[in-house]
């Protein structure tokens, strides 16, 4: 295969899963969008996590909603659970690093915030041990996951799905669908 087929073809693949996240993503995206919404009126917070794509993804959508989307408004209170390499190392020396976002969550979350853990695998355990966090303290759990969700889908509040092997296929929706949520959290929040 050519340099310029494998280019069109996975931009075919990344269009189809777009495609297919129409049918599954749309409606659960919306209600976490909402419940983010509710969470900032109330003046609550969002925390986000993940690993590796999935934690630039986090440390995006988070600077998406404390400087902003598409236009200017106030500072939205967003934390990206994977940026203080200080906290996450001395986290995982000290426990382990399946507890580097729980901790996290048990320090940093209130009753009433949200939480956002993005697994492309939907087996991520530090992830599902965050959830598991959240719940005690009362935080809206939200999963963006690949695959079939798994663990991390099945804990969650809300799950937002984007069903497909690729990494890297999963890893292009879930920026769009994140977008989507800042652009209706901007829209619903301070219009």
């Amino acid at each position: 295969m050519d340099a310029a087929s494998l280019v069109a073809q996975v931009l075919g693949e990344a269009a189809d899963l777009h495609e297919a996240a129409r049918s599954t993503a749309v409606l659960p995206t919306a209600e976490a969008a909402a419940a983010v919404v509710d969470a900032l009126r109330a003046g609550r917070k969002v925390l986000v996590c993940g690993n590796g794509g999935s934690a630039s993804d986090a440390q995006h959508f988070a600077a998406e909603l404390v400087g902003r989307f598409m236009r200017e408004r106030r500072a939205l209170a967003a934390i990206a659970l994977t940026t203080d390499t200080s906290i996450l190392t001395a986290l995982a020396n000290d426990y382990s690093f399946d507890r580097v976002f729980a901790r996290q969550v048990e320090a940093l979350g209130r009753d009433g915030d949200v939480l956002i853990g993005i697994s492309t695998s939907g087996a991520s355990p530090n992830v599902l041990a965050a959830f598991a966090a959240a719940r005690d303290a009362g935080i809206t759990t939200v999963a963006v996951t690949g695959r079939d969700g798994g663990q991390v889908g099945r804990a969650a509040d809300i799950h937002i799905n984007v069903a497909s092997p690729s990494t890297a296929r999963v890893q292009e929706v879930h920026r769009t669908l994140l977008h989507a949520m800042c652009e209706l959290i901007e829209r619903e929040s301070y219009a």
